[in-house]
C-alpha cells in the first residue's frame, strides 16, 4: 500500500471515532490501565505517558485487591473478586522469560507515528476552529449576504451576435469586360 492511502485510511477511520471517556484503574504495583468500562469484553491498555500498550496476558492484581484476567492480550476476560486471606497466589516465572532480550521499536516507525499523530491533533484543531466559525450567527448572516448578491449578479456577460460579412470573390479573367459582365456585378453588390 501506498503511504497516501495509509494515511487516507486512518483519517477515514478518525472521522469515525466517537468521543469516549475512558475509565482508569491502577494496578498494585502503580501501573495504570485505561479501559472503556473494566467488564468482560472490552480492551484495556497500559498506559505510560502519553503511549498507550495493550496489557499482557495473564492475571493482575488490582488496587483494590480484585484480579483482573486478561487471556487475549489486550481484552478484559474477567474480573475476580479479591481473594480470600488465607489463599496465596504464588506465581513462578520460567527462568526462559527471564532471559529474554527486550526489543525496541524501530525509530522510524515510532517516528512516522508521532508524526501522524501530532497531525491528526492539528487537524482536529483545525476542524474545531471552522466548526465555531460557521457555526457563529455573524458568519451565517455574512453568507447569507454573499448568497443574495451573488445571485443578483449575471453569470456571465452576455453574448452578441456578429455575423460575418459576406465577401464577393470576383473572377479574374483575362478577356475584357462585356456589358453582361457590368450587369452582373452591379445586380451582385
Amino acid at each position: 500500500m501506498k503511504a497516501n492511502s495509509i494515511l487516507n485510511r486512518i483519517l477515514a477511520e478518525l472521522a469515525t471515532v466517537r468521543n469516549v471517556s475512558l475509565a482508569t484503574m491502577n494496578l498494585e504495583n502503580g501501573a495504570v490501565l485505561e479501559a472503556e468500562a473494566f467488564e468482560a469484553g472490552n480492551e484495556v491498555f497500559v498506559v505510560s505517558g502519553e503511549d498507550r500498550v495493550a496489557a499482557p496476558v495473564g492475571e493482575h492484581l488490582l488496587e483494590d485487591g480484585r484480579i483482573l484476567v486478561i487471556v487475549e492480550e489486550g481484552v478484559i476476560a474477567e474480573i475476580k473478586d479479591a481473594p480470600a486471606a488465607e489463599e496465596v497466589v504464588e506465581v513462578e516465572v520460567p527462568t526462559e522469560l527471564a532471559d529474554m532480550e527486550v526489543v525496541e521499536e524501530a525509530p522510524a516507525v515510532v517516528a512516522i507515528i508521532e508524526k501522524v499523530l501530532e497531525e491528526i491533533a492539528m487537524m482536529r484543531e483545525e476542524m474545531k476552529g471552522m466548526r465555531e466559525e460557521m457555526g457563529s450567527y455573524a458568519k451565517k448572516e455574512e453568507m447569507k449576504a454573499m448568497k443574495a448578491e451573488l445571485s443578483a449578479a449575471p453569470a456571465a456577460k452576455a453574448i452578441k451576435h456578429n455575423p460575418e460579412t459576406k465577401q464577393v470573390q470576383k473572377m479574374s479573367s483575362n478577356r475584357p469586360e462585356k456589358t453582361i459582365d457590368r450587369v452582373l456585378a452591379r445586380m451582385n453588390k
